[in-house]
């Protein structure tokens, strides 16, 4: 089996809160820190979060193109995976993240701040049939 069916490590945990609170910056920089180490499922699942969260922190600051790039590639390397990689439901993860491109496409640069907050996407940890927000 590959890394994808191994429990959270504890750095990726971190990288969750952080994501969910919005720290899309310190997110980088800890996943940033466990992706540069990696290989295969693993190395993709780190890059592709990590590109999310990028994509986000360069929308929070008006940088429509950042933002668009980075949310497409950060999802192509997400949606190559499981379902569920080292315990993150991707499929709803994948999924929010698609909403959030193909809305911030549809509101062009100048109206990218109408983006609601509700469409940005959290990241969850499944375990068994229980998910946990946080």
């Amino acid at each position: 089996m590959g890394k994808c069916s191994e429990r959270a490590p504890d750095r990726l945990i971190l990288a969750i809160n952080q994501f969910n609170n919005r720290d899309w910056f310190e997110c980088h920089e800890t996943l940033e820190d466990i992706w540069m180490a990696e290989d295969g499922e693993a190395r993709h699942l780190y890059q592709g979060i990590l590109q999310v969260a990028v994509a986000l922190y360069h929308w929070e600051r008006g940088n429509f193109g950042g933002a668009v790039g980075l949310l497409k590639t950060g999802i192509d390397y997400l949606r190559g995976l499981q379902p569920v990689c080292q315990q993150v439901d991707l499929a709803a993860f994948v999924e929010s993240a698609d909403k959030v491109r193909d809305t911030l496409a549809r509101l062009g640069e100048e109206r990218m701040a109408e983006l609601g907050s509700i469409l940005i996407p959290r990241l969850r940890l499944v375990s068994g049939q229980e998910i946990f927000a946080d």
